[in-house]
């Protein structure tokens, strides 16, 4: 019935569909196992992408050519770049989207896909012959062989859902939990353990009164995260989010339920997320606050249903109910599904390799929530990287593994190896120690040309980046090269609240000023305006960050000169740490457990101190 595949991806969550895009898109063929075909690339949770750190990794799977960007971009129904205050490295795209809109776009790329199938089944084993992964066994029976396994399994492994003292199997609501996966890999040597996330109600957006809400509108410009020409609505097309609060009394409501919270009574066991903590969480961790702010964000363009992010719950019921009518605007509101906690399996990411490979059993990789992140944008970047790696073992070439100061994405991943996580693990801009170069703008010149090499980023991608960068050094040389005379820029100077010229100077040396940009300038100066007439705002806006932030740019370039330098000192793999009487006992034993491959990444595993590093190297004959 079912041909040999090279790779099958089980689940088609943001991490699957991901996965057998890349995979596909490089020559593998690809069998896309989900539990239900009208669910794929579902918004289980909030109907946004992108954020703080999140946006940047949107671009960079779209630099890479995955599908997350595009399929963001046209099904949009709002657009913000945050924080535009602060520099530019702390720029943020980010997305409200229409929740069906994004799933049916993206079953419709898969669809056009070549080389990917689709089998709506749950995968109960795995077959594991010799330490190798060779496919699948289905619920139905069917055995289903493959030269590579990849697992993007969500919330689905003996997911339970908590409401209140209520609980029921499930990996999100009215859908059944997967199991026999964990027990296997346990079986096997894997070691598993329980994480939890939550999910708030959804409500009819035409109970409320908007009247008493503040109105969050989108930009002015839509930016959007594909660097390719994707269609997309126009600013005024755009809907507009709301924000609330809750108040002491909601909170006063809230506490009424905490003798039946499952959270309270010991019911959940798994860990929830530090940085999106529900709303019984944050009025019993932070009780001097008199009130939390809410979100109100609609889920699409043509359906009343609103996602009410900030009030995450698993309180009884109708203790959300009464709890919401207290809520400004919310006061007559009607409730289309209460808010539920889920728990669910996940294995400790240490267990990988870079390749998101699993160490113990070759050709089966992990990605997405089964190795203990959270966040669609965490997920998706994760099945990008293990459906590339997937394709390149089938085809015994070597694994694509992005560095800390290449992407957001090697942050990710080299965090959840060589550290692991017992909490869902978010991305944000801080864990990135080189974040100016790892910017949202700058994804596709950093990332396109490696992803075009493996045959995944197509000709016409990396010509529009080759024409980029080629646009940004043109125009930097230009501006080094223009001269302007006082007479021509000190007007415009004063008016900018600049000192005015006392001698002729290079375009270059003004653009160096703060507060001045490099579109004022061509704006008020004619020969500024000639000379960048025929360049795109986008490659304007790379010089202008380029040339302002060069010094710093150098500076943390040397620094990941001085760190890769420990990454190239390669490990033995039958290094025998056990001889190294002067470790730590604790730098031992995650030395014997992660099985570093450089000093680099010796380095980084929490725990673990300078010295540890430098016995290691003394034993290295370093």
């Amino acid at each position: 019935m079912f041909p040999v595949y090279d790779v099958i991806v089980v689940g088609a969550g943001h991490a699957g569909c991901e996965a057998a895009a890349a995979a596909a898109n490089m020559g593998s063929r690809v069998l896309l196992v989900t539990m239900n075909m009208q669910t794929i690339a579902q918004m289980s949770c909030n109907p946004a992408m992108g954020g703080i750190a999140k946006g940047q990794i949107v671009r960079e799977i779209d630099a890479l050519g995955g599908y997350s960007g595009i399929v963001t971009d046209q099904s949009m129904i709002q657009f913000r770049m945050l924080n535009r205050s602060k520099g530019p490295a702390m720029w943020s795209p980010r997305t409200q989207n229409d929740r069906m809109l994004f799933a049916a776009k993206w079953r419709e790329a898969l669809e056009n896909t070549p080389n990917v199938d689709f089998y709506q089944d749950m995968v109960k084993a795995l077959i594991i012959k010799n330490g190798r992964c060779q496919g699948v066994i289905t619920g139905l029976g069917h055995e289903i062989a493959a030269k590579a396994v990849v697992l993007t399994n969500g919330t689905f492994l003996n997911g339970v859902i908590h409401i209140g003292d209520k609980q029921f199997g499930g990996g999100r609501v009215a859908e059944k939990a997967a199991t026999g996966i964990t027990e296997q890999l346990v079986s096997l040597g894997f070691e598993s353990d329980r994480l939890k996330t939550g999910t708030p109600p959804r409500i009819d957006g035409r109970s409320l009164d908007y009247t008493k809400m503040e109105e969050q509108k989108g930009d002015d410009e839509i930016v959007g995260f594909s660097y390719m020409d994707v269609e997309k609505i126009r600013p005024e097309q755009q809907r507009s989010c709301w924000i609330t609060y809750t108040s002491e009394n909601v909170h006063e409501i809230l506490k009424t339920g905490f003798d039946r919270s499952p959270m309270f009574q010991g019911r959940i066991q798994g860990i929830g997320p530090r940085y999106c903590p529900s709303i019984e969480d944050k009025i019993n961790r932070f009780a001097e606050r008199e009130r939390h702010q809410l979100f109100v964000e609609p889920e699409g363009f043509n359906t009343v249903e609103i996602y009410v992010n900030g009030f995450s719950t698993s309180l009884p019921e109708d203790v959300q109910l009464k709890a919401l009518r207290m809520v400004a605007g919310f006061e007559n509101v009607r409730m289309f599904r209460p808010g539920y906690a889920i728990e669910y399996d996940y294995f400790p990411p240490t267990q990988l390799q870079f390749s998101l490979e699993t160490k113990q059993v070759a050709n089966l990789f992990f990605a997405g929530q089964i190795n203990g992140t959270t966040g669609y944008e965490e997920a998706a970047c994760q099945g990008l990287m293990a459906g590339i790696n997937a394709h390149l073992k089938v085809t015994e070439q070597a694994p694509l593994v992005l560095k800390r100061s290449e992407a957001y994405i090697g942050v990710l991943i080299d965090d959840l190896i060589n550290k692991g996580t017992d909490e869902p693990y978010r991305m944000f801009t801080s864990r990135a120690e080189f974040r100016t170069l790892l910017r949202q703008d700058n994804a596709d010149l950093r990332l396109t040309e490696r992803s075009h090499a493996l045959g995944l980023a197509t000709d016409e991608r990396m010509a529009r980046t080759r024409e980029k960068l080629e646009g940004v050094e043109k125009i930097k040389s230009i501006l080094k090269e223009l001269p302007l005379e006082p007479e021509e820029a000190n007007a415009w100077l004063q008016a900018s609240g600049s000192a005015p010229l006392t001698q002729k100077q290079r375009a270059h040396q003004i653009l160096l000023r703060p507060g001045i940009d490099i579109f004022s300038m061509k704006q008020h100066l004619p020969k500024v305006e000639k000379a960048l007439e025929n360049y795109s705002k986008e490659v304007l806006e790379q010089v202008e960050i380029q040339v302002k932030y060069d010094v710093y740019i150098e500076k943390e370039n040397e620094l990941v000169q001085r760190m890769s330098q420990l990454e190239d000192l390669m490990i033995p793999e039958t290094f025998d740490y056990s001889k190294l009487v002067s470790l730590s006992n604790e730098a031992r034993q995650k030395f014997t457990r992660i099985k570093p491959r450089t000093l680099g990444q010796a380095s980084r595993i929490s725990g673990v101190n300078p010295s540890d590093v430098q016995i290691l190297m003394v034993y290295m004959g370093r």
